[in-house]
């Protein structure tokens, strides 16, 4: 049986450390420069977003920054209020509310520009299809969602595991559904999806407008002990991430994939 709690109580667990090797990496970081740039390419400055699973609010702060108007959403309250005190520290407007984004329903009347969600926050929900079309009723008419999303191909991960004997990890994102994910000794429910089942997933309210992996060539976050010993030759293989990666086939897989999705007119 899934323990939804479970996912939240983890996310507390981590929330004061997030930051550092964890949860903000090397590796991480060059992932996240390709989701804001993407952002700043699709919205214009001053736009209002929706920040859905904020984590400790490196995003937010980033673009509330640039100028847009941040309403940044999360499940864990630790991680809301390292948003908020964020927010406060670099002397920036924000607000932060402790909202799971499965009770999006609960916000109130505001319409917003667009919204994004960042490292699989989306993939720890088990009705995506209610969140879409909950999620549409907030978006102004042809208001689009950037979503970084774990997904189910990652070659590296195979490798990874395949090579240290591992198998059931090896395996574990061809899961059909819900699997638990450990974290800090405790569980992450997920669920893993290729570019087509997330798509579909949202289908009814939203249509693909973009796609690219993240992550492909490059290694995943996890090995970012590898890529401090050889800098050099990741710092290519991210490069060609960057060129390939929204080219048909090669946008199919990936640590994660950077999907761009338009409200239905």
């Amino acid at each position: 049986m899934v323990d939804w709690l479970a996912t939240q109580r983890a996310f507390d667990s981590v929330a004061a450390d997030y930051d550092g090797a964890l949860g903000n990496n090397a590796l991480i970081q060059k992932m996240r420069a390709q989701v804001m740039e993407t952002i700043e390419k699709t919205f214009p400055r001053g736009a209002r977003l929706l920040d859905l699973g904020c984590g400790t609010g490196i995003d937010a702060v980033y673009l509330a920054a640039r100028g847009y108007a941040i309403t940044a959403l999360d499940a864990s309250p630790a991680m809301v209020a390292r948003t908020r005190d964020r927010l406060q520290r670099a002397g920036l407007d924000g607000c932060t509310i402790h909202l799971g984004i499965h009770e999006l329903a609960q916000l109130g009347a505001v319409e917003f520009d667009g919204a994004y969600s960042n490292f699989g926050a989306l993939n720890c929900l088990p009705d995506l299809r209610g969140i879409s079309a909950t999620l549409a009723t907030k978006l102004k008419p042809g208001g689009i969602l950037i979503a970084s999303v774990i997904g189910r191909y990652c070659p590296w991960e195979v490798l990874f595991y395949t090579l240290r004997g591992d198998w059931k990890r090896a395996r574990v994102r061809f899961a059909p559904g819900m699997v638990a994910v450990p974290l800090n000794g405790q569980t992450v429910w997920t669920r893993y999806y290729s570019p087509r089942e997330f798509s579909h997933e949202f289908a009814g309210e939203f249509q693909r407008v973009g796609l690219r992996a993240l992550a492909l060539f490059a290694p995943p976050p996890y090995l970012a002990h590898a890529y401090e010993k050889f800098p050099r030759p990741f710092d290519w293989l991210a490069r060609v991430d960057r060129v390939l990666g929204d080219k048909p086939l090669f946008r199919e897989a990936g640590d994660h994939f950077l999907m761009a999705l338009k409200k239905r007119v």
